[in-house]
């Protein structure tokens, strides 16, 4: 059986001194993060940390929307 991928609402806060990931609801999260919004440096750092956070692969987790914003909309595998 194969289940949906879960959808989650991220806010982005940048420059962070202490990378991590918030849980505000179960849809809603915030994620801590060093890299400057610079090149997609940003994004990369938030997939990298919500791979280590959810323990799934990079390749799987899938910016849906605001690839460019501080408010993204992502999807993550449910495994």
């Amino acid at each position: 059986m194969n289940l949906p991928d879960m959808k989650i609402q991220v806010q982005v806060k940048l420059r962070a001194s202490i990378e991590k990931v918030e849980m505000i609801s179960e849809h809603n999260y915030i994620v801590y993060i060093h890299a400057a919004p610079v090149k997609g440096q940003a994004n990369e750092a938030i997939v990298e940390i919500l791979s280590r956070y959810f323990h799934v692969p990079k390749s799987t987790i899938l910016i849906v929307t605001g690839h460019s914003s501080r408010t993204k909309w992502i999807e993550i595998p449910v495994i």
